[in-house]
């Protein structure tokens, strides 16, 4: 690709909107770990040691919707394999249901939901000298994960008490519903500059940058021609892309301006939305920003 992203590119903060924001609070603290960084109101910032993760936001009278666009789930990436099996046993200790657990090949990886049906996957990635790849794809799988081997792994010295997530965890991806997936390839490929790194057949595609299996996922299981949700739903609001310095967001800017979309600026960062209305925060290091109203 001839304006690929920058490779140090990564995924930032996922924030959503949930009806119950203390029964989020709850679950994230206590069945996954997270610690509440700050609150102010019904905005709470969640996090593991370091850089916010997550961000709440408590809207009552939001509604619940399915069949539309939006978040498929986000993924919270571990720093190692004992980390990911001290995540499971906490998991049944408290009882807390999965959705499934696959072996990617390039990772391994537990599924749930929150109260709310947010979809959360949570990982660990194998060195990448280890992914298998055919031809210039890489080979990701869905396979049954050895649950067995993996809590044989010795328990890790986790800090801040039992259950918490480790110094060192990030969002390491975001998989979202599209309309579409030829459009959003377009999108997050010719137009913001993310590498196709693998497809699943015609209904799923995955992207990233710098060789990473996939920062963005999305896929038409929602329905193709799905509709976006609307604005009062529960869900996605937006991710965060987070370019290492201003001059790599500029670039990114030049080539969403060339292709006509609309940028929003916010007190955080610059917001886009995809040709489905996922929508994008643009960050980049150590820059303060003012406000200004976002793109609907």
């Amino acid at each position: 690709m001839a304006h690929s992203i920058h490779p140090e590119t990564a995924i930032g903060a996922v924030h959503l909107a949930v009806r119950d924001l203390e029964r989020a609070l709850a679950f994230y603290r206590e069945r996954l770990g997270f610690a509440v960084q700050r609150r102010e109101g019904n905005v709470a910032q969640l996090g593991a040691g370091g850089a916010t993760l997550l961000v709440l936001v408590g809207e009552p009278d939001a509604r619940t919707v399915r069949g539309t666009t939006g978040l498929y789930h986000f993924a919270v990436l571990l720093p190692s394999r004992p980390a990911l099996a001290e995540v499971l046993r906490h998991l049944r200790r408290t009882s807390t249901p999965l959705h499934g657990a696959s072996d990617h090949r390039v990772s391994e990886a537990l599924y749930l939901a929150d109260p709310e049906g947010n979809g959360i996957e949570i990982y660990r990635d194998r060195a990448r000298a280890e992914w298998p790849r055919e031809g210039s794809r890489i080979a990701m799988a869905t396979d049954a994960l050895d649950v067995d081997d993996l809590l044989a792994e010795p328990e890790p010295a986790l800090a801040g008490g039992d259950g918490a997530l480790p110094p060192g965890t990030l969002i390491g991806h975001v998989h979202l519903h599209v309309a579409d997936v030829t459009a959003a390839e377009a999108f997050y490929c010719d137009v913001l500059g993310f590498d196709l790194t693998a497809r699943y057949g015609p209904s799923a595609s995955f992207v990233s940058a710098g060789g990473y299996h996939h920062h963005i996922g999305f896929n038409t299981w929602a329905g193709r021609g799905a509709p976006p949700p609307p604005p009062d739903a529960t869900g996605l609001r937006h991710f965060e892309v987070r370019l290492p310095d201003e001059a790599a967001r500029q670039r990114v800017v030049e080539r969403l301006r060339a292709a006509g979309a609309a940028i929003g600026e916010t007190p955080t960062g610059l917001l886009v939305r995809d040709p489905s209305r996922n929508g994008i925060l643009l960050t980049a290091a150590g820059l303060t920003r003012g406000s200004s109203p976002a793109p609907s």
